[in-house]
């Protein structure tokens, strides 16, 4: 199984949701080819079984250049482009291309999900849901993640490979 995981973080909680989910991938299937890719760095994912796409709940959805900017004014270090250039860019999934998304928000009513948004633009360029868009809590806006959210991850990216 060839997987990618590509992600955006601004504070460093999403980018070790998406190590955890890797690592979950690499015990479900030991002999599985994983790349874990920041969006700055992505490019092009090029053949893969699976791709898993995550990113930070910002303003009640996907980043946006204003909200990381407003990160970066808080704090986050800085980066270009988000997850939604990058999305704009995704080929399209042939037949059988799988796909996850995931986000990491704050546990508070109507904080949003990115995870809703990423999926659906996954699903616009032909690929299969492999799972519900699934979120992971933080603590606050820079994190840290909840206790127990690395675990939820790392059985989250387990249970994609066994699906």
């Amino acid at each position: 199984m060839r997987a990618v995981i590509v992600y955006e973080s601004s504070y460093g909680n999403t980018g070790q949701v998406a190590a955890a989910i890797a690592d979950g991938v690499r015990q479900a299937d030991p002999d599985a080819e994983v790349r874990c890719l920041p969006v700055a760095g992505a490019g092009t994912v090029g053949d893969v079984d699976l791709l898993v796409v995550g990113g930070p709940t910002h303003m009640r959805g996907m980043s946006t250049r204003l909200s990381r900017a407003l990160a970066a004014k808080a704090g986050a270090p800085g980066h270009g482009s988000g997850l939604r250039s990058w999305l704009r860019t995704l080929p399209d999934g042939g037949p059988g291309a799988r796909a996850a998304a995931f986000d990491t928000r704050a546990g508070v009513k109507h904080a949003g999900a990115a995870a809703d948004g990423i999926a659906a633009r996954l699903t616009e360029h032909h690929w299969d849901l492999a799972a519900e868009p699934a979120g992971f809590l933080v603590e606050d806006t820079g994190g840290p993640l909840r206790t127990g959210e690395t675990d939820r991850a790392r059985a989250w990216g387990a249970a994609l490979v066994r699906r």
